[in-house]
């Protein structure tokens, strides 16, 4: 065996087992997941159970923080005691399935999806609970199911795992730190050295960013992968079907730049074969793409020019519930014309400028709603996306779609480099794909175009998941 194989099997037992974790991290419970299935439409929803199951690894998570008070997510899951109704654990997140039923396709029919939760394996019957945002903006039960984590019925064996785990950053016992894990899909057997290469080059590339920079001592990095026949994933919009272990694809929803899986099981049976609390899976693909849900998975095409920018802008959604902030361009979402206040970290509907959700962050005499070049820019991006959509249209090389996005970065910094607030945290309207009714904390951002930073705001909603997932490195 070699030295590096060697080392990999020592940090994988020493995450697994939380060896040196201290005394509240000595045994760590095994980790418990709920499969179920979510269907409906627009005006309906309903949940059955499918199966409870044991992952292979123990809980990687901190076992002292088990509450979530981020408030983010369009859902919640909460385990109680079943008798006494005490909570044990919580977490928000978003689903598939609820970016889906805003499309226009759920207006005409139903829809299953399959969806799945963790949670640390309590020593009692527990009543699981899935919450969702009602009418008010607040968590109301959606679900409720009672779970015997003991039951005979519970699946404990698991087969040998499709793919081994490869130890990227190791800075410490999970239940201490954030566990990453980076799938790979679209890629050969042959392609190996390429997917590593890959997900050490975008991670890196991770903590070259604020606040994961400044963070990164407080994660850990996985990555596995299993084999594909052919290189490169399914993209329906130009005939190409590539069968993958994931099923990662492109133009979801109808949308040609969106990719995600719609096999939660098949995620779920592949990752649980390493230490996780987030998923990002690289795509071995040139072509621009890329999707992100809070709590499930993100993705970007790892061979794409922009392969940094996806990495983490879509990281950014998954990790921390952050908001698009952009607005010109197609999405496959349908407008409620409601302006409820969203519960990203940075977008606000802006009912009262003195609530602003990140006021501290707001120097004494910027004027809310904040002025910026706003029509110059919108007459720009009309005409840029026309081209956009003409070099989609004609199926031309991928490399002059990668020039028009610079030219439209180039021009966009010009533009706003005259602005008076350019440097400002305002109220800067344009944001969560609408053109009104909707703010964004500054002028520009990772989350509104292809620039390089987080705004302060997101990098506070970033620190505070950090902060859930993981003790400070002071």
């Amino acid at each position: 065996m070699s030295l590096a194989s060697k080392r990999l099997l020592s940090a994988l037992f020493a995450i697994a087992c939380s060896i040196g974790a201290g005394a509240a991290h000595a045994q760590q419970p095994a980790t418990v997941r709920l499969d179920y299935t979510h269907s409906g439409n627009t005006l309906t929803e309903q949940y059955a159970i499918e199966r409870v199951l044991i992952e292979p690894l123990p809980w990687p998570g901190d076992l002292s923080q088990p509450f979530d008070n981020s408030n983010r997510g369009n859902n919640r899951l909460e385990v109680a005691d079943a008798k006494t109704g005490d909570l044990l654990y919580s977490r928000d997140f978003s689903t598939v399935f609820g970016e889906w039923k805003t499309t226009e396709e759920a207006n005409k029919l139903s829809r299953g999806f399959h969806e799945s939760v963790r949670f640390p394996k309590p020593d009692r019957p527990v009543r699981v609970r899935i919450l969702k945002r009602d009418e008010r903006n607040a968590f109301s039960v959606a679900w409720s199911v009672e779970v015997d984590t003991d039951a005979q019925e519970v699946v404990r064996s698991q087969p040998p795992a499709p793919a081994k785990p490869m130890a990227i950053r190791v800075s410490g016992p999970s239940p201490q730190k954030v566990d990453l894990l980076i799938l790979g899909d679209g890629y050969t057997r042959k392609d190996m050295a390429k997917f590593e290469a890959d997900a050490k080059r975008l991670s890196q590339h991770l903590f070259e960013v604020s606040p994961f920079k400044e963070r990164a001592n407080d994660f850990n990095v996985w990555a596995m992968a299993v084999p594909t026949q052919e290189s490169g994933i399914t993209r329906p919009s130009t005939g190409v079907h590539h069968a993958s272990a994931l099923g990662t694809r492109y133009d979801i929803f109808g949308s040609e730049r969106y990719v995600l899986t719609l096999d939660n099981r098949a995620l779920r049976d592949i990752a649980q074969y390493a230490p996780y609390e987030f998923i990002e899976i690289l795509v071995n693909n040139d072509t621009y793409g890329g999707g992100g849900i809070f709590g499930q998975f993100s993705t970007a095409a790892a061979s794409n020019d922009w392969a940094n920018y996806l990495f983490v802008h879509e990281f950014g959604h998954h990790f921390a519930g952050l908001a698009d902030e952009y607005y010109t361009s197609p999405v496959a979402y349908q407008s409620s014309g409601a302006r409820m206040e969203p519960w990203e970290p940075n977008a606000t509907a802006l009912r009262d400028p003195a609530k602003l959700k990140w006021k501290k962050h707001v120097q004494a005499g910027t004027p809310l709603p904040t002025p910026w070049p706003k029509e110059e820019y919108e007459a720009y991006s009309r005409e840029y996306q026309k081209r956009r959509a003409a070099l989609r249209a004609a199926n031309r090389p991928e490399s002059e779609m990668s020039a028009l996005f610079r030219e439209d970065l180039v021009h966009t910094k010009e533009l706003f480099s005259k602005a008076q607030y350019r440097n400002a945290i305002g109220a800067f309207e344009g944001a969560n794909y609408e053109a009104s009714g909707y703010y964004r904390p500054a002028m520009q951002c990772i989350m509104f175009d292809r620039s390089e930073q987080f705004c302060p705001v997101c990098q506070d909603g970033i620190s505070e998941i950090i902060d859930l997932y993981a003790r400070p490195t002071r």
